[in-house]
């Protein structure tokens, strides 16, 4: 069916996805910038930090007429590994789904090259990727354009039309339809975002999954 299997990483493999949305939220709260959670997923869910920093810097000088105070992208990149140290794991079944995959299979994500692998090593799934991790700092374009996807095909030694991509934004979902690959939308940690799944369909994925042992049964 498929020759290679290329995951997302922040919410598909790791719940870091819901530790960031909470996190952001009060951070940015304490800042004026206040978001409903779904609101704020629908606006940086799935963005790499420039995309989101450069949002957020945007939204504040359109609201207060005036750039951020100095330093506070710094403070809240400091303080997000403390909250990844405090409450950062594998989503659910995401262990056993690795462990069952024959597939030969990649980590294509909008983090930096260092973090992903710092993610992965924490939560003990490296072993399962490792030396296959496509990062931010491995193309010239992030997610939605679709060079990372491709470049994870070309290291698998796959066509993207034999790739399966299991995305859980629909920047990513975007980027794999770029790619010419067929994508399935995870919502596990989907926050109970109500329309996550018609949003993702509307991107382009062709199937919808709530719980990692539903992919693994469908891959038989």
């Amino acid at each position: 069916m498929f020759s290679a299997i290329i995951f997302d990483c922040d919410g598909v493999l790791i719940n870091s996805e819901s530790i960031l949305r909470a996190f952001y939220l009060r951070r940015l709260a304490e800042l004026g910038l206040k978001y409903e959670p779904e609101a704020y997923s629908k606006r940086f869910k799935g963005k790499a930090w420039p995309q989101f920093s450069a949002l957020v810097e945007e939204e504040y000088q359109q609201k207060f007429g005036n750039p951020l105070p100095e330093g506070c992208f710094d403070s809240i990149k400091d303080e997000t590994w403390a909250e990844y140290k405090r409450a950062l794991t594998p989503t659910e079944g995401i262990a056993a789904l690795l462990s069952t995959l024959r597939l030969p299979k990649a980590v294509a994500s909008n983090s930096g090259a260092a973090s992903l692998e710092r993610k992965l090593r924490h939560t003990g799934l490296l072993k399962h990727f490792d030396p296959h991790l496509v990062s931010l700092d491995h193309v010239a374009r992030g997610k939605p354009a679709p060079d990372m996807f491709l470049l994870a095909a070309e290291r698998l030694g796959a066509a993207p039309s034999d790739c399966l991509v299991i995305e859980d934004s629909t920047t990513g979902v975007t980027a794999a339809t770029k790619a010419g690959m067929t994508s399935w939308g995870y919502i596990g940690e989907g926050g109970g975002d109500a329309d996550l799944p018609e949003m993702l369909r509307d991107a382009g994925a062709s199937e919808i999954f709530a719980h990692h042992d539903e992919i693994r049964e469908r891959l038989g």
